[in-house]
């Protein structure tokens, strides 16, 4: 995590504040709205809990709110599954952001395994 120094230079942080902005974006004219607050809720429980994990300044509670937010990405990912099979989305467009969610949990995932060896 070299040059490191605010929750906003992690790139994970970043691809979160854009999968996020896509959920929104995409979804914004859908009108199930129990549906769209769900995705929209968990899209930002990603992100939010990067941030906040970061700013606790401890490697512990880093991780577990990075596993919150490993958490919220599957919920994410599972919610697209259903907006494609409502036709909310295409499976292109659904397929295109579950391949983004995916890598991001990887990616947080990582981050989990390199703070439980430092």
């Amino acid at each position: 995590m070299a040059n490191v120094e605010k929750f906003e230079d992690l790139k994970i942080w970043q691809d979160a504040r854009v999968l996020v902005g896509d959920v929104y974006l995409i979804l914004k004219e859908n009108r199930d709205f129990g549906f769209r607050d769900q995705i929209q809720r968990a899209s930002v429980s990603v992100m939010n809990n990067i941030a906040e994990g970061f700013e606790r300044n401890s490697d512990a509670e880093f991780k577990r709110f990075l596993d919150i937010a490993k958490a919220s990405s599957g919920e994410v990912r599972s919610m697209l599954y259903l907006a494609e099979d409502l036709n909310y989305l295409t499976i292109e467009k659904a397929q295109e952001l579950r391949v983004r969610s995916s890598n991001l949990s990887g990616a947080i995932s990582n981050l989990m395994k390199y703070l439980c060896k430092k």
